[in-house]
Parts: structure tokens; sequence; C-alpha cells
């Protein structure tokens, strides 16, 4: 135990009325290690929990932060050290006290990203829930936290939260103070307003990397179009609280890929600098973060208030919180002329295949999907599972889907930027949380009931898929397979052995399912003769023709087995604009796509 710490445990804070205070230092980054401190007066209960949360905002699956904390003190207004009992791995019960108690703890923290916390000497990046005690009973009670920030290391303090003085900074409460990522190092700052109504807000860029100055104003130009032209689909900004949003972003090695929304913030942490594809390959997570500013921070599903920091949050509505953000999140860096038309439309592919050749939607619709959100949100486990079957993502279903019903609704010279901005004006904007059914309502109001009915009766509550050919030929861009490229079915690798092992289960409806082939099997020859080495599997394939039947040798807990596979079409699509296919787009097909792929200079 550090000598601090039994300062502290003598010689408790001084604590006013109603708040409760935090410190948190970082004598030991070298090692992960994090000293935290709080007080809480004016306790009236006998018993006090002392929790760490196990989940944070934006998550859904639960996190077991409890697990990183050890050396738990706890002392009375008098500095008496107080009994403590642990009825679950969760919480610290703390009895026997004065009316005010004093603890202290010591956080292992080493994973940067959108959940975690992590100390070392390039940085404290922390997410509360990971790494602040809290007691529920308390939780309407103002915050007040000084973060220790290393003056040695000329680390700086970015947040949310409102600075009180010096290195201390409040919360109104512990909701806002746990949805408060903050940020502690050397890093740099960008920032410019947005002006509306004769009112100015700040946007704030901070990011910690290695790199240039130089790079890091490249890269905010591209976050100032990102945010202009993601404003333009509601028409105004949110109202951030203390009129300032702010990015948190850490571009180091030894950070998580990942990004995190938050009321006012968002956590952005990737191990790209900007100099080696950062610019390009770390944008799309400014985009999808910063829309959820709207959707999903403050157009905010039912079903996920108020958030609950002791179990798992599911929601039904994750198809439209996140799947409409990631709609936008592509759509987003077109309009704002950072990717071009053509690198947008083809990048429709991906995400197209992914949904329309699941064979998941046989078991779940949208809503389904949104609720297997506390099984795989960074979700741990160590069980198989197939999720190549029976889950498609919230994130991906949803965006196919907002993409069709856009171009639905322009076909009646309507567009989802205007649904949007009718559910920003009736939900959003007034902080009332929305269910299924106001979404279904509000489209009947923007659209008509025709459509509206069509869309959630066929496509949210059932698993029906659009006609994105005839949707997308609107717009003139292209839908079309190969019939002649062939298609196994599975994902081989070469293993050490020069044999090639399947890495996934293989998809129901496929060459390689139908003939009882399994994750893990280890296939030895093909049609007599030894798998292909010094080749990609797909190569090999695709030297082969639609029909041809493959008589496999392949080994299964270490039992030679026989199979045949007859290869069939491809059933993946291709999205590309008209006009490289060689056909010729008419005028009204050219107006549309210039309608739904504006940008600024165009709007």
């Amino acid at each position: 135990m550090k000598l601090s710490i039994y300062l502290f445990l003598f010689a408790p804070f001084l604590a006013s009325a109603q708040t409760n205070f935090y410190e948190i230092s970082f004598e030991n980054a070298v090692h992960h290690e994090a000293e935290i401190k709080a007080s809480f007066s004016e306790l009236k209960s006998d018993t006090i929990a002392f929790r760490m949360s196990r989940t944070s905002p934006g998550r859904y699956a639960l996190h077991e932060f409890a697990k990183n904390v050890y050396n738990f003190k706890a002392t009375d207004g008098k500095g008496n050290v107080l009994e403590v009992h642990r009825p679950d791995p969760y919480q610290w019960q703390v009895f026997g006290h004065d009316g005010k108690i004093s603890i202290s703890y010591t956080l292992f923290a080493n994973r940067g990203d959108g959940t975690y916390s992590q100390v070392d000497e390039t940085h404290a990046h922390l997410n509360i829930p990971a790494t602040f005690m809290f007691v529920p009973e308390l939780k309407d009670r103002k915050i007040e936290v000084d973060f220790k920030a290393r003056e040695d290391l000329d680390w700086k303090i970015a947040t949310q939260l409102p600075l009180v003085s010096g290195t201390t900074y409040m919360a109104p409460n512990l909701y806002y103070f746990m949805d408060s990522p903050t940020e502690i190092s050397n890093h740099s700052v960008r920032e410019f307003e947005v002006k509306e109504n004769g009112t100015a807000q700040k946007i704030r860029f901070v990011l910690h990397h290695n790199g240039t100055e130089e790079e890091l104003d490249t890269y905010f130009e591209n976050v100032k179009k990102i945010v202009l032209a993601e404003k333009q689909v509601y028409g105004e900004l949110p109202n951030f609280d203390y009129g300032t949003y702010t990015f948190l972003a850490c571009y180091i090695p030894n950070a998580s890929g990942d990004g995190m929304e938050h009321r006012n913030s968002t956590i952005l942490t990737s191990t790209r600098a900007l100099g080696d594809g950062g610019i390009k390959g770390n944008i799309g997570t400014v985009s999808h973060e910063f829309f959820h500013a709207w959707n999903v921070e403050r157009i905010r599903p039912k079903s996920l208030e108020p958030f609950n920091f002791e179990e798992a949050n599911m929601s039904s509505a994750l198809w439209f919180a996140e799947g409409f953000t990631s709609y936008y999140t592509g759509l987003s860096l077109c309009r704002a002329g950072v990717i071009t038309d053509d690198d947008y439309i083809e990048g429709l592919s991906g995400t197209f295949n992914y949904v329309w050749n699941s064979p998941a939607r046989q078991f779940f619709n949208p809503i389904e999907m949104s609720y297997q959100a506390p099984f795989v949100d960074a979700a741990t486990s160590v069980d198989p599972v197939n999720r190549e079957n029976t889950f498609i993502s919230y994130y991906s279903y949803g965006s196919i889907l907002g993409l069709a019903l856009d171009l639905s609704l322009r076909e009646q010279k309507l567009n989802l930027d205007g649904y949007m901005n009718m559910v920003w004006s009736t939900y959003g904007k007034e902080e009332k949380s929305y269910t299924i059914n106001d979404l279904h309502e509000t489209l009947i109001e923007y659209a008509g009931k025709s459509l509206a009915d069509k869309f959630f009766n066929d496509y949210i509550y059932k698993s029906k898929m659009p006609d994105y050919k005839k949707l997308l030929q609107s717009v003139g861009v292209s839908l079309s397979q190969n019939q002649d490229k062939p298609y196994f079915g599975a994902k081989v690798s070469l293993n050490g052995d020069g044999h090639g092992e399947i890495d996934s289960n293989p998809k129901m409806n496929t060459p390689a399912y139908a003939s009882g082939l399994n994750k893990g099997d280890v296939i030895t020859t093909i049609n007599g003769e030894k798998f292909p080495n010094g080749q990609p599997f797909i190569t090999f394939i695709e030297k082969h023709q639609v029909g041809d039947t493959l008589t496999l040798g392949f080994e299964r807990y270490g039992v030679s087995k026989k199979t045949t596979l007859t290869l069939e079409a491809d059933p993946e699509y291709s999205i590309i604009s008209m006009e490289k296919t060689g056909e010729d787009p008419n005028k009204r097909q050219l107006n549309n796509r210039k309608s739904w792929l504006w940008t600024p200079n165009q709007k």
C-alpha cells in the first residue's frame, strides 16, 4: 500500500453536502494502475453498497469491471477503518459508519477502447463505468472528480464534464458522470464553431496520436465536413450541454479499435496512425459516432431508458438506433465529399451480401436480431456458437433496410432525411423516448399508411426483403450476379501441415453445408490429389466450373472421412453504377442519384 493511501484513510476529504467527491491518480501508470479515492457524506442508510458497473453507455452486453479492482479500503469520518462485506462479485458493502465513508482502491486498466480504461505512460484513457465505483442510492447527487494528471508526462485533460477549477470537473448526477469518458494525455486540440439562430456551439476534436500537426489539420477538415453534412439531415445540431461537443480520439499502437457515442462526446480509438492510412481508415467511425448525437443519444429508444448499470440492456430498436446510423455513416462521407460516389455505391456490396445471403432471416426479424445485442456486443463466451447461420448484425441489417426505405421514399418525392427530421422533431428534440410503434406511426404521418405499413409489416415485424434491384435502378445503380463464378460455401485456410482447414461454420443451403463439412474439418485431398498448397483456396475453386463435383478427403477429430461436393453459382451480388456496366442511366435516374448523394456544394 502506498503512503498516499495511508494518508487518505486517516485524513478523509472535506466533503460538502450532497456532493460525492472522487480523486484519481496515476503514479504507477507504467504498470497500468490507477489509485482512486472517494468520499461520501450525509449517509442515511446503515449499510452502503459500493458497486462497480457491469455495463457501459452505448454497450448492451455485460462487462464485469469489478474484476480489475483490488486493495479496497473504507474509513468513517474519523478515519476509523470500517468492516467490508462482499455479498456478490460486483459490490462492497460497508457498515458501521458515522454518516460519512471514504474509500480507496486500486484499478488495473489496460484496454484503450470505447468500453474499458487504459492507464500507461502514454495516457489515462478512462471510461467512467470501468473506472469509478458508485452508490446506487446516491445517483441523483452532484459529483466532483479531481483528475491528477501527470505533469511530468505533459498530460492534459479532455472530457465533456464541465470544469470546476484546476483539474477538478463536475457532473450533475451519476448518469452524466458515467456517460462522460475522459482522455488524459499529451494530446492536440482543434475546434470550430457552428452558429445557429444567433447561438454558437463548439465542436472540439481532441487527438492523442504519434503523428504530425499537419496530419491532424488535414483530418480535421474532413471532420468538419462530416459534422456539417450530418447537421443538414436534421436541420440543426442538438443543443449540447455546456455548448460543446467533444471527439476524444486515440490513434495509437496500444489502443484497440472502437467507437462509442455519448451525450456530448464520443470515443474514437484505432491502432492506425493518420500517416499510415488512418486519415481514410478512421474517418468512418467519426461519421457513425457523430450521427449518434441525434440518433440514440436524443432520439432514444424507450427500451434503453433508464440505462441499467447493473444488468444487460436489451432493446428492440437497435436496427434503427444503430442500423440507420450505419446507413448514414457511408452516406454522410459521400455527401461530405470525403469519399466519391462510386466508392460509396460499390461499398454497399459487402453489407448487402452479408444480409441478403444470410440464412439467419428464417429465425429472427430485425427486432429479434436487436435482442441478440447482449450476446454479441463485445460480449465474451467460451462455448462455440452458430452465428453464421442464426445472426445478422443489427448494424448491417438496419443499414440495408435504411437504404431500402430511403429509396422507396424517394419514389414518392420524399426521402429518409425528411423522416429522420420528423422523428427528431417529435422525439429527439423533446427528448421523449420512442417505441417501435411510435416509429411506425411517424412513418405513416410522413409517407402515408400504405408505404409505412408495408415497410414495418414486411421488413421489421417479418424478415422479408425489399426489391433492391428495382430500388437501385431508380438511382442508376446496377445490382447483378456472376452466374458463372463457382462457389464452395466455406472459408478454407492453409494450416501448418499443408492442408486446408475450414475456419467457420458453413452457412446453411451452401455446397459445403450440404456435403456435411463442419468448422475445424481439415481437407487433405481433392479429387484424389493433395490439397492445393501454395495458392489461395478461392483461386483454386475459381478454376472450376459451376456444377463440377469435387471428392474431398478430410479429417475430423483425427478420423479420415470422404464426401462429395457440387459447386454452385456464387450468390454474391455486385453493386455498381450503371455507367460501369456499359448501361446509360436516363436523366431521371441521374437526377435521383444526385439528390440522394448530394454534397454540400450541391445542396
